[in-house]
């Protein structure tokens, strides 16, 4: 599964409900929802 950084509970966690993006500059990123505080939690993958 996929980590991020989540910035209220300041620390790594799994994303829930991952899903694939495409930023504008064409690079891929994973966004989702911290399983702990429900807050939105982002992270750009390598190109």
């Amino acid at each position: 599964m996929a980590t991020a950084y989540c910035m209220k509970c300041r620390k790594k966690v799994e994303i829930r409900n991952p899903s694939r993006v495409m930023l504008k500059n064409r690079r891929p990123a994973t966004r989702g929802v911290c399983p702990a505080c429900g807050t939105k939690v982002f992270r750009i993958e390598k190109a």
